[in-house]
């Protein structure tokens, strides 16, 4: 272990060289930042750049997070991705391949099935959902198969690396929109293979659930309307300490094929989240579906776009 900063006490990562998908702001930018934070190689992903229009006006871009981290010791390298276009995936990997050589570490976070949410309600029965909403859900599943595709090549020969599913699901607890949870389930289950596939060669494949995350766009939300988060909300850097120690692990292989609670993680490995709170673990409750806290999710994001026109 290397010295503390910001009270984490963080692995050395100096030498590992990862991709991070999805990570213009939210998860994806706060895994790239602890993954810089311990010294890593990261090529950061997405299709928001400086100086051009973000993915629906939200705040954030691959140059701003690469830049951060570069300013926290590790080496960031923006690269314009749009993970559903396997052209531009395939582009990405040959960079990586040419400059590098090598992968230790690929994070599949890129995920589009937010979008255009007003546009339909979320949590209606799947017989009055729009096939475009299919569409951004199977086209993010998609992606994480085509980047893990070719990620493994680059991975093998070394005998080592890890690759990371960001999802969100609670075992057999049904998610409260069909196809959602079908994807992310189909997420889960994408690692349960790869690790199967993966573990000869001394690779592994897990599948990372965080809690509810603060990102920029939630917290904007309840600043609006002053409401505070609930206690078991963290920070996107959270999960990124989690992947950080994960990828650290001599005995990674042992959890591959998993799906991982960022909480329980936490105590595994002795971290804290950025304001020094361990935070556990998100269960879904039986009572309350997830459903109904993202349609409540979307009535505070509405209200905030709604103020940011005035």
């Amino acid at each position: 272990m290397t010295d503390t900063v910001n009270g984490w006490q963080r692995p050395d990562l100096a030498g590992k060289v990862a991709i991070v998908t999805g990570a213009s702001r939210g998860v994806g930018r706060g895994i790239a930042l602890a993954l810089g934070d311990a010294g890593a190689k990261v090529y950061v992903t997405g299709r928001s750049r400086r100086g051009e229009e973000t993915t629906e006006g939200l705040p954030g871009t691959i140059d701003d997070t690469a830049d951060e981290v570069t300013a926290r010791g590790g080496i960031g390298v923006a690269v314009r991705c749009d993970h559903t276009v396997d052209a531009d995936t395939e582009r990405l990997f040959e960079q990586v391949a040419a400059t590098d050589g090598r992968l230790d570490l690929l994070v599949n976070n890129a995920w589009a099935g937010y979008e255009r949410w007003p546009e339909a309600k979320f949590d209606a029965p799947f017989w009055k959902q729009p096939a475009w909403r299919w569409e951004l859900f199977a086209g993010s599943l998609s992606g994480q198969f085509v980047a893990s595709r070719l990620a493994a090549p680059l991975m093998i020969p070394n005998r080592s690396g890890l690759i990371v599913n960001i999802s969100f699901t609670d075992g057999d607890v049904y998610l409260g929109q069909t196809a959602y949870d079908v994807c992310k389930s189909a997420s889960d289950r994408m690692v349960v293979g790869m690790a199967y596939e993966l573990r000869k060669h001394n690779v592994g494949a897990v599948a990372l659930h965080p809690g509810f995350v603060r990102t920029e766009r939630v917290e904007a939300a309840w600043d609006l309307l002053g409401e505070g988060p609930a206690q078991v909300v963290h920070s996107p850097e959270y999960v990124g300490r989690a992947i950080a120690h994960l990828i650290a692990d001599p005995e990674l292989i042992e959890v591959s094929g998993q799906r991982l609670a960022v909480g329980d993680l936490a105590v595994r490995y002795g971290f804290t989240d950025i304001d020094g709170r361990q935070i556990p673990p998100f269960r879904l409750e039986g009572r309350i579906t997830l459903a109904a806290r993202m349609e409540r999710l979307n009535r505070v994001v509405a209200a905030g776009r709604t103020e940011a026109a005035k």
